[in-house]
């Protein structure tokens, strides 16, 4: 069976840890500009990594649910994810001013690997 709980399980998996892949290779990148930008790219990538997290384990947390239940979840978990990104964003952006052509470089880029991702099957 092509879409099963598990097959989500990978899916998810394998996307968190390209988006957190992503997000270095931007970082090092950044670092021929210094520790700041290099930093910020790596904490805009890894921000996106860590919201599809989030997002699959609400998503894939037990065994297969209902129809009504499976979209519950998956509006619980994106609106999550969504918070998480946009409070990330003002820490990273606000309170810790980091350069935001970086953060926004590596939040898109790790969005755009969540893009892809999805076009691949197992």
């Amino acid at each position: 069976m092509r879409n099963s709980i598990a097959a989500g399980r990978r899916l998810a998996t394998r996307i968190v840890f390209a988006q957190a892949g992503v997000s270095l290779l931007i970082a090092l990148l950044f670092l021929a500009q210094g520790w700041r930008p290099a930093t910020g790219a790596l904490a805009g990538g890894l921000l996106v990594a860590v919201g599809t997290a989030l997002l699959a384990a609400r998503m894939f947390r037990g065994a297969a649910l209902s129809g009504p239940m499976a979209f519950w979840g998956l509006l619980f978990g994106t609106l999550l994810k969504w918070i998480w990104l946009a409070g990330g964003l003002i820490g990273l952006l606000g309170v810790w001013r980091l350069p935001p052509l970086a953060v926004i470089t590596g939040f898109v880029a790790a969005l755009l690997v969540h893009l892809a991702g999805l076009r691949f099957k197992d």
